[in-house]
């Protein structure tokens, strides 16, 4: 996975830590306050003390591998220590421990330390849980990468539509490939897909459209998304088959290129370039329909895919065994018109 070293995935693996405390002594929280539950990047951590040491830790996160590896770390650092202590504690010392986040990932050290001195400060009061304001850059992952005045969007709906093609099918795979564009990898890779594929959907639906514009977007070099092989087995058993049999193309490049990008930060409507919530629903809904039946109680896509993994491999993913009874259901499920 892109600038993900050992020590990094060694701490995001590291569930020793990971859940909730009952009765905590100090709880404190980025991200889940009332309006921004499930829809931005979030992290919970709770303490238990004994002479205003930390004797116990747990934390929560939702949001990407950097911010689960720097929660752990900072838990790491935290068990044993006085409260006092951990007033001094800071991201430098976090990002330290992990060895060293990506520049463009820094913040997520730093989201772990404002959850983390909440707590401190929930503990030093009277254990009421303390929020803490997301910042402007760990606020951008969740909001929409692609708008409609895009450039390369706007060129290639610009180019003619070929008979047959439906209007919401170019807009999808425009925004895929104006999405991609702003990355340091191919296109293709990008999308998880091979060269060829990229140039029949070209052909497909903007077959008037100038590859001249692509020029260099192919000559990127960094390496693409770790795709988790078994999002993309789920996805693939979800593509219906055409008339003689075989994968129907436009479904497969779908479920190909939801794994891929369910493999980059933030919320997947994002990452997919759509301008909202919905039209990530609405693509699966026309092409992988099983997939959405199965979907049936709505939980956010990302979530839904990594939690079919988790129960696949007999892994526990939740707190809860029943999302209609858990804290965090906010999490995990979203109106589509939010």
């Amino acid at each position: 996975m892109t600038g993900y070293t050992e020590t990094i995935l060694k701490y995001a693996a590291d569930e020793s830590r990971v859940g909730l405390l009952d009765a905590p002594d100090g709880t404190g929280e980025v991200g889940l306050s009332a309006e921004d539950a499930g829809k931005r990047l979030a992290v919970r951590f709770t303490l238990k003390l004994a002479d205003e040491q930390v004797k116990d830790i747990r934390f929560q996160v939702f949001g990407c591998g950097f911010t689960i590896a720097a929660c752990a770390a900072a838990a790491e650092l935290s068990e044993g220590r006085s409260l006092r202590e951990l007033q001094g504690l800071t991201p430098a010392l976090i990002d330290q421990q992990l060895g060293g986040l990506p520049k463009d990932r820094d913040y997520c050290a730093s989201l772990a330390h404002q959850a983390l001195q909440a707590a401190i400060d929930s503990a030093f009061s009277d254990s009421k849980t303390v929020q803490a304001q997301l910042t402007a850059q760990q606020d951008e992952e969740h909001d929409a990468r692609v708008s409609p005045e895009d450039p390369f969007y706007r060129a290639l709906l610009a180019s003619a539509a070929p008979l047959g093609s439906a209007p919401e099918d170019r807009s999808l795979f425009a925004g895929l490939l104006a999405v991609a564009s702003q990355e340091d990898c191919a296109l293709h890779d990008a999308l998880g897909l091979d060269a060829e594929d990229l140039a029949t959907i070209l052909t497909s639906y903007f077959p008037d459209f100038d590859p001249a514009e692509l020029t260099g977007a192919e000559e990127k070099s960094a390496p693409p998304p770790e795709i988790n092989p078994d999002v993309l087995q789920i996805l693939l058993s979800h593509v219906p088959c055409d008339a003689t049999g075989g994968r129907h193309r436009p479904a497969e490049w779908l479920a190909r290129i939801i794994a891929a990008r369910a493999a980059q930060p933030g919320h997947l409507w994002c990452a997919m370039g759509f301008f909202e919530r919905p039209q990530l629903t609405a693509a699966i809904r026309r092409h992988l329909p099983t997939l959405a039946a199965a979907n049936s109680q709505g939980m956010r896509w990302k979530r839904y895919l990594f939690k079919q993994v988790c129960d696949l491999n007999g892994g526990v993913m939740c707190k809860s065994p029943n999302c209609g009874d858990c804290s965090d259901y906010a999490l995990c499920f979203a109106p589509e018109d939010d």
